[in-house]
């Protein structure tokens, strides 16, 4: 159990393709998507992962996190069971400086959408913003995938 400090952009352009060290496909669904808690069941690299997160801080930079591995048979079955709306996208892995970006390319009712990501160790720490780096969108909740997996970006106005 850990407490996450991440922070979300937007993306200018697709520059960040050609430095990203790992890509791999992901394929997620959530089984409660309320504001208080999420649990999201995720396929990644051919294996499951049981995720619980709790509430976001009032500034949406961190909130409680709980993970745990399961088969890949068993995050199949509950990914039938989650609520409507399968997140589908492409993670891309960018190191910048002495951290990391995780840049979720999204499909199907939320394509056109890339996103940013980059786990922090306090809420003060700073980092480099690369050239591709575009608005941040931390604590704006239509952002996150427990809401995308709702209304879907090709439904925004």
């Amino acid at each position: 159990m850990a407490v996450e400090i991440e922070r979300k952009f937007l993306i200018k352009s697709d520059a960040f393709k050609t430095e990203a060290f790992n890509s791999y496909h992901i394929k997620q669904g959530f089984l409660n998507s309320h504001p208080e808690r999420t649990v999201r069941v995720r396929i990644k690299k051919n294996k499951g992962v049981l995720t619980v997160k709790g509430k976001s801080s009032s500034d949406g930079l961190s909130r409680f996190e709980w993970e745990k591995d399961i088969t890949l048979d068993e995050a199949e079955s509950l990914l039938k069971l989650c609520e409507k709306g399968i997140i589908d996208k492409t993670r891309h892995e960018v190191t910048v400086g002495s951290h990391i970006f995780e840049i979720d390319e999204f499909y199907g009712e939320n394509e056109g959408l890339i996103i940013a990501e980059i786990e922090l160790k306090s809420e003060t720490e700073t980092f480099e913003k690369p050239r591709w780096l575009g608005e941040e969108v931390t604590g704006d909740i239509k952002y996150y995938n427990s809401n995308l997996s709702k209304l879907p970006f090709k439904q925004w106005d």
